[in-house]
């Protein structure tokens, strides 16, 4: 790979998937293909998993990490075409990622999507404004659409906690949350499950919540809950904004909160959550705290995605 920022840059998701499993039962085992090697961690929004997990697969590779969180340790970035910069903005992209270019290897990148305008949001301009003056791969460690290191983690988790000689049945069930949030995490999880192929893939939601159909086409799709958890083997719980209305919240109705009860209709469902989660409000205490939940062993496989896909551009781009 040249640069990670979706499912569509790996030309194989399923040996991506296969390299991550064999970091985790061998973390150090390629310690010294990054020696020599830097990896910078730009945030421009905060962070705990993807942060701290891709720093830790860096140093197992033997490079050298450095986190630098842009809005509240250095200059303002503008990234406009043509900006007057008279106004908040002191430094251009241009003038930035060229720089950075030269101090790092990698470059690993995180922004969010402001909710307001659905057309720039999903026109990627932070990140791509990176690929396109930094001259070094960029990995996205989440952009305005998509999360592409929490999809690999997770595929790796149901891949490796699948015993059945099937193929499973996964569902990506909305839920109430306090907030808007962004479709990142929701759109890449359907990416990646259509592009992997090896499930039936159902999304459940209540009207206006349809996402992107460029990252479901493949996936049912219904608004009946306890029809898609029907037989489930795992039920990933993800609230996400309107992508119609863009960025509204449309409902919050807690009859959609996953309980106990309703995964007595799964096939012994387990239970899939990116965090942070808002306990009692997405997913029941009595869910997060069951042995259905695989949020623990889902968010320390983060790890091993950061690894893998590390490992991946080091190689291709030595």
């Amino acid at each position: 790979m040249k640069h990670f920022l979706s499912a569509l840059d790996v030309p194989d998701v399923t040996a991506l998937a296969d390299s991550a499993a064999a970091f985790k039962a061998a973390p150090r085992s390629a310690e010294t293909l990054g020696r020599g090697k830097r990896i910078g961690c730009l945030f421009l929004n905060p962070s705990l998993r993807t942060r701290l997990s891709t720093q830790v697969a860096a140093q197992q590779l033997g490079m050298e990490a450095i986190v630098f969180n842009v809005g509240a340790e250095g200059w303002a970035l503008e990234f406009a075409e043509g900006a007057v910069m008279n106004g908040t903005t002191v430094e251009h992209v241009k003038d930035a990622a060229p720089i950075l270019g030269q101090y790092f290897d990698i470059l690993a990148i995180r922004t969010f999507p402001g909710l307001k305008d659905r057309a720039e949001d999903y026109s990627e301009r932070y990140i791509s404004q990176f690929v396109k003056y930094a001259g070094v791969p960029v990995v996205s460690l989440e952009s305005a659409t998509l999360h592409p290191l929490q999809s690999l983690a997770d595929l790796l988790t149901i891949r490796e906690t699948f015993a059945g000689g099937r193929r499973p049945k996964v569902v990506l069930s909305w839920a109430p949350h306090v907030k808007p949030l962004p479709q990142c995490v929701a759109n890449s999880f359907a990416q990646w499950m259509t592009v992997w192929g090896g499930a039936d893939f159902v999304v459940t939601h209540p009207e206006g919540y349809t996402l992107d159909p460029q990252y479901t086409k493949g996936a049912s799709i219904t608004h009946n809950q306890d029809e898609a958890f029907e037989g489930a083997d795992y039920i990933y719980v993800k609230n996400w904004s309107s992508y119609e209305q863009y960025g509204q919240i449309l409902s919050n109705d807690t009859d959609w909160m996953l309980t106990l009860d309703k995964l007595k209709a799964t096939n012994n469902g387990k239970v899939m959550h990116c965090l942070p989660v808002r306990r009692n409000v997405e997913l029941s205490d009595e869910v997060l705290d069951s042995a259905h939940s695989l949020v623990t062993q889902q968010a320390g496989n983060r790890v091993w995605a950061a690894q893998a896909v590390l490992a991946d551009i080091l190689k291709s781009n030595a």
